[in-house]
């Protein structure tokens, strides 16, 4: 994200603060976002334990990607005159007896993220705050891309993943993946 924020004005020309509840929830979507790195990096030692340095490229990305989001709002929320507050992270709980498991593990929290965010979007909608909904906007296309790559690789996994060519043919693919960090014009 490039620069700061346009201020909003009132009527009478003054600065409107950002509504506390959408501050709020900004704040914890924040620290939903690292908890889901946190996740990822579990899911990523998971597959470098096993061999699967593809997978564990996937998640690693993923990781650089929820940073991203958790850095995008936080931004948001300084360009805003909003204090930001680090709540603590979560120990993910999550154990695996397959392959599949972080797979289908991570297309859940894929939907519990996409839940937030709505709620986020509902928050802001909910006071008439059309620039976050706006920021959110991107949120919610993201959302929906990243709930369509898990429930493409629990596919792929269903597919392929149980002959040993295809699981190496996966891992080989899920190697090529970069990350591109995200830009947001504000």
């Amino acid at each position: 994200m490039s620069g700061r924020c346009k201020p909003r004005y009132d009527l009478e020309g003054k600065i409107m603060a950002l509504d506390k509840k959408v501050a709020d929830v900004l704040n914890k979507q924040i620290n939903k976002e690292f908890y889901s790195a946190y996740l990822y990096l579990t899911f990523a030692d998971y597959y470098e334990e096993r061999g699967l340095k593809g997978f564990a490229n996937w998640y690693m990305i993923q990781v650089q990607e929820e940073i991203a989001h958790a850095k995008i709002l936080r931004r948001y929320l300084l360009d805003n005159d909003v204090s930001v507050k680090m709540l603590a992270i979560a120990q993910p709980d999550k154990t695996f007896a397959s392959d599949m498991d972080p797979l289908k593990d991570g297309l859940e929290h894929e939907r519990y993220i996409t839940a937030s965010i709505n709620d986020c979007y509902a928050v802001a909608k909910g006071v008439n705050d059309f620039r976050t909904m706006q920021l959110l906007d991107w949120f919610v296309k993201e959302q929906g891309e990243e709930e369509a790559n898990a429930t493409e690789m629990v596919k792929n996994q269903e597919l392929f993943g149980s002959d040993s060519r295809g699981l190496y043919a996966l891992d080989r693919e899920y190697q090529t993946r970069t990350f591109v960090a995200p830009t947001m014009p504000m």
